[in-house]
């Protein structure tokens, strides 16, 4: 069978769990959205079960896989609902929406729903992505708050720019939401991995830790919290072919690199069809047997090209790992012009092994 394979700790991402727990002191909602960023939703929350506060995901299809799994803590709904006639669904599996928009409110306010909502209500503190002003947010707040259809408010924002804490931003952000809210009861929810790492100051009740779950830093910087993160997913494979090729020979589809020395290339079963950065750059970094080399050539739909020449012990059959421990997603992604996000999310094709 291909080789090609990804590992997922779970031990780890217990590890990265608690750690936000540690580090906020509060609640943690687990960011199990999109396939648990590529690692599994299903796996990772059961891993989760007896120590997660909560759970977060875009949309209903994602809860609802949950709550069939058995899960029965809180789960929030990042986007809140797309049509009203989903509200019946999050109103029997007691799902928390946030709510970040006035066709939402309409929504709300036209339902005949079996029982009130806890309700997540986002404010747009500068971002600008979703959520209501901070000139209108205390009217709508007080406005769910007299409603019969809401049991609990929580006050939700989103930080742009926790990971480049240089630029004042994440302090701007902060004052606004303070402002917005001052003197509305309720809990709160602010941040995101960044903010968990970096900021404190802003923890608030409810933290929702995400890329820090699988063990990625979202700091493109050294960061001493995020140093201690565990990577979750080893991304593996083998090497399937061993050539040896003489100086200023092309390699790969559109000649991309040309060898400036008697060269010995392994073919690794890897490509893009299994989510590996197809704009990765030569020189991208890759272990081989433990040792650090680079990628050569461009990175085909099944198989990449990597320098062996320095590594004569190793060869055909030899272990090949793209990323995860030893190797930072982050680092490989740099070379793509991408984040680690991406390359957890796009993972494809290949088949994920769980140890606990």
């Amino acid at each position: 069978m291909r080789p090609a394979r990804a590992l997922i700790d779970l031990s780890a991402l217990r590890h990265n769990y608690r750690l936000a727990k540690r580090l906020s002191g509060c609640r943690a909602l687990a960011v199990v959205k999109a396939n648990a960023y590529g690692h599994g939703a299903l796996e990772c929350a059961a891993a989760l079960a007896d120590e997660a506060d909560g759970f977060a995901v875009s949309a209903i299809e994602e809860a609802l896989e949950l709550r069939e799994a058995g899960h029965r803590q809180p789960i929030v709904l990042l986007e809140g609902w797309f049509e009203a006639s989903e509200l019946g669904l999050i109103c029997r599996h007691d799902l928390w929406p946030v709510i970040h928009h006035h066709g939402q409110l309409q929504d709300l306010e036209q339902a005949d729903i079996a029982r009130p909502l806890h309700v997540w209500l986002k404010l747009d503190s500068g971002m600008h992505r979703t959520g209501f002003s901070p000139a209108e947010y205390p009217h709508i707040w007080r406005q769910l708050q007299a409603s019969a259809k809401v049991a609990e408010l929580t006050s939700i924002t989103h930080f742009s720019r926790a990971d480049e804490p240089e630029t004042g931003r994440t302090e701007q952000q902060l004052d606004v939401f303070r402002q917005a809210t001052s003197g509305l009861q309720g809990n709160t929810s602010l941040c995101n991995s960044a903010g968990v790492l970096a900021w404190p100051q802003a923890h608030g009740n409810w933290v929702r830790p995400g890329i820090m779950l699988y063990g990625a830093t979202p700091f493109a910087f050294a960061q001493p919290q995020a140093a201690d993160l565990r990577p979750v997913m080893q991304l593996d494979s083998r090497v399937i072919a061993v050539h040896q090729i003489g100086p200023g020979e092309p390699v790969g589809y559109g000649s991309r690199f040309t060898t400036r020395r008697a060269s010995r290339l392994g073919l690794v079963a890897m490509g893009y069809a299994d989510g590996y950065p197809r704009h990765a750059v030569d020189g991208t970094p890759v272990l081989v047997d433990g040792q650090r080399t680079a990628l050569v050539g461009r990175v085909s739909m099944d198989m990449l090209t990597v320098d062996l020449t320095d590594l004569p012990a190793s060869g055909l059959g030899s272990h090949v790992r793209l990323w995860g421990t030893g190797l930072d997603a982050g680092e490989v992604a740099s070379h793509a012009g991408t984040i680690s996000y991406q390359l957890f999310c796009n993972l494809n094709r290949v088949p994920r092994h769980y140890q606990e």
